[in-house]
C-alpha cells in the first residue's frame, strides 16, 4: 500500500545470535532444547549461519532487518539471584542466555492499516513463564524504541503486566491481500494445566489486540491444541504460519481446528488454507523437523517461498510432503532449505529468528536496516570476536564474561549504537 508518499513493506528483522549463546536447557516444554543440554555450543557459527540466512532473503529482493544481542552477562538479574556459585546451574545459566536471538517472541506488531491510529503497534513480550527469558523486555523495548522511533509512524508499548504470560509474535499470525492492506489478526493461546506451560494467556492476547486499537470484527483468538504443547509446540508459530492470504498449518494445531478455520474464513473470506494431515507428516515429526518455523515469504514477483531448517530436507516423510505441495498448483511455489543448525539444536528454526514488521523502511532507524556493507562488518565482527565454543562449566566464569561482553561491544561500535551499552 503507498498513502502518500509512505510505501509499507514487511521487513523481517533477524536476530543476531549472541556470543553467549549456550545449551543450558532452561526452556521447560521446548524438547530441542532440552535434549541438547549440557553439549558444547558455537556461538561463532550460530551467528554466521544467522547471517547467512539474512543474506538469502536480501538475495531474494527483500528487506532485512535486525536486532542486536542483549547485555550478557546479566548482572542485574544474578545480583538478585544472589548468585555464589551454590546456586543450581540452572540459575547460574539464566544471565547468560542468549534467546532474545529468537526475535519471533521480541514483540506483537500489529501494522498500521490494522490499527485505530494509523500507526504502527508493538508489544514487547514479557515472556513470564521462564525466568531466563522473562530478563529481555526492558532491553528489547530499549532497542524498539530507537529503531521505531518515529512517533508519527510507530507506537511502542511497555509489556503486559506480568499476570498474564505473554510471548509475542510466536502465536500470532496476520491474514491480508497483500502485507499493505488492512489484515486480520489472529491470536493463538494455550490453556494451563498440561505436562507442559501454555505460554501464551488469553488474557495477555486480548490486552495486546486492545492496546493496539484492533478492530473485534477483524480480531480472532484461537485456541492451541494441548495434544500440540505435550509434544513440544510450545508457540504456535512450531504447528502453524501465515503469509498473506495463505495459512499453512498441521492439521493436530489448534484445538478446534473446523472452528478455527471458520472463524478466520467468516473475518477474512480470502484464506487458502494449506493444511497438512498427520498422514503425510506425523505432529512429532513436523515438531523435530520445524516444517512449521519457517519463514512464508512474499517473493518480488508474487510467489511465496517457505524458508525451512535444513532438517526438512533429511526428513523423508517432510520432504515427500514439501515435493507434492511445490508440484501442485497451490500458493507456496518453493521451499528453500536453510542451514540454522546451531540454533535449532536450541528450539529456534527460521521464523523464531525474525519478528516480521509491516512498515515503510523509510521510516526506521536506518543502523537496523541490513545491506551487504553492513552484513561484512557484522560478519567480521563476529569472526574476530564470538567465542568459537562454551562449555557449560564456563557459563559464571569471568574469562568468559569479559569476552561476551567486549564481542558485543565491537558490535555496537561497528554499527554505531554505543547507546545500547
Amino acid at each position: 500500500m503507498t498513502t502518500g508518499e509512505t510505501v509499507l513493506k514487511e521487513i523481517n528483522f533477524d536476530g543476531i545470535i549472541g556470543p553467549s549463546h549456550n545449551y543450558a536447557g532452561l526452556s521447560l516444554g521446548n524438547i530441542a532444547s532440552a535434549s541438547h543440554r549440557g553439549q558444547t555450543s558455537h556461538p561463532r557459527e550460530a551467528a554466521l549461519q544467522g547471517l547467512a540466512k539474512m543474506r538469502g532473503n536480501m538475495a531474494r529482493g527483500l528487506p532485512q532487518g535486525f536486532l542486536l544481542p542483549l547485555p550478557r552477562p546479566n548482572g542485574v538479574l544474578g545480583d538478585a539471584l544472589a548468585l555464589d556459585g551454590t546456586e543450581d546451574p540452572a540459575l547460574r545459566a539464566a544471565p547468560w542466555s542468549a534467546s532474545a536471538m529468537w526475535t519471533a517472541n521480541a514483540a506483537t506488531v500489529s501494522p498500521a492499516p490494522d490499527t485505530r491510529d494509523g500507526r504502527c503497534h508493538l508489544t514487547p513480550a514479557n515472556l513470564i513463564t521462564m525466568l531466563h527469558r522473562a530478563q529481555e523486555w526492558q532491553d528489547t523495548k530499549a532497542q524498539l524504541d530507537i529503531a521505531f522511533g518515529d512517533a508519527k509512524h510507530f507506537a511502542v508499548h511497555d509489556a503486559v503486566p506480568p499476570t498474564f504470560g505473554d510471548e509475542g509474535a510466536a502465536n500470532h499470525m496476520r491474514l491480508c491481500e497483500s502485507h499493505g492492506e488492512a489484515g486480520v489478526e489472529v491470536f493463538v493461546y494455550g490453556r494451563p494445566g498440561g505436562k507442559f506451560p501454555a505460554r501464551q494467556h488469553e488474557q495477555a492476547s486480548r490486552a495486546v489486540a486492545r492496546m493496539h486499537g484492533l478492530d473485534p470484527k477483524r480480531t480472532v483468538f484461537i485456541e492451541q491444541n494441548p495434544e500440540a504443547i505435550e509434544a513440544g509446540a510450545f508457540h504456535n508459530d512450531v504447528v502453524a504460519v501465515a503469509n498473506e492470504r495463505v495459512l499453512f498449518t498441521h492439521a493436530r494445531a489448534f484445538a478446534n481446528p473446523q472452528a478455527a478455520y471458520g472463524a478466520i474464513r467468516e473475518a477474512f473470506p480470502a484464506l487458502e488454507l494449506v493444511e497438512v494431515p498427520e498422514s503425510a507428516v506425523s505432529l512429532e515429526e513436523a515438531i523435530r523437523t520445524y516444517l512449521f518455523n519457517a519463514q512464508l515469504l512474499t517473493l518480488p514477483d508474487g510467489t511465496m517461498a517457505l524458508v525451512v531448517p535444513s532438517e526438512c530436507r533429511e526428513s523423508t516423510s517432510v520432504w515427500a510432503f514439501c515435493e507434492k505441495m511445490t508440484a501442485s498448483n497451490g500458493p507456496i511455489r518453493q521451499v528453500i532449505p536453510v542451514d540454522v543448525r546451531q540454533s535449532m539444536a536450541n528450539g529456534g528454526g527460521p521464523a523464531c529468528l525474525r519478528l516480521r514488521v509491516v512498515a515503510d523502511p523509510a521510516t526506521v532507524d536506518p543502523r537496523f536496516l541490513l545491506d551487504e556493507a553492513k552484513a561484512s562488518r557484522i560478519e567480521a565482527v563476529i569472526t574476530e570476536h564470538w567465542p568459537e565454543a562454551i562449555e557449560p562449566a564456563q557459563l559464571g566464569t569471568d574469562a568468559l564474561s569479559e569476552q561476551v561482553r567486549a564481542a558485543r561491544g565491537a558490535l555496537l561500535d561497528a554499527l554505531d549504537l554505543t547507546e545500547l551499552g
